[in-house]
C-alpha cells in the first residue's frame, strides 16, 4: 500500500497521483482544500501563515527559538 504524499518540486505541486502548477512564489502557504501548506514543518495547517516568505519565518525561528 502506498503512502498518500505532498511535495513541491520545481514549479509543480504533486499529491498523490496528481500535480498542478505552484501557486505561490517558494511554496508557503500553498493551498490544499482548505488548508495551507508549510514546507518547514512539512505539514498542512488551517489558516496562511502570518510570514511573508521563508526568511522571515526563519528569522522569528532564530530569535525565538521555535514557531
Amino acid at each position: 500500500m502506498a503512502v498518500w504524499k505532498f511535495s513541491i518540486q520545481g514549479q509543480e505541486v504533486r499529491y498523490g497521483k496528481r500535480k498542478r502548477k505552484k501557486l505561490t512564489a517558494d511554496g508557503c502557504n500553498e493551498p490544499y482544500k482548505d488548508r495551507y501548506w508549510c514546507p518547514k514543518l512539512q505539514w498542512f495547517q488551517c489558516e496562511p501563515c502570518p510570514f511573508i516568505n521563508k526568511d522571515e519565518c526563519e528569522n522569528f525561528e532564530i530569535m525565538c527559538g521555535a514557531l
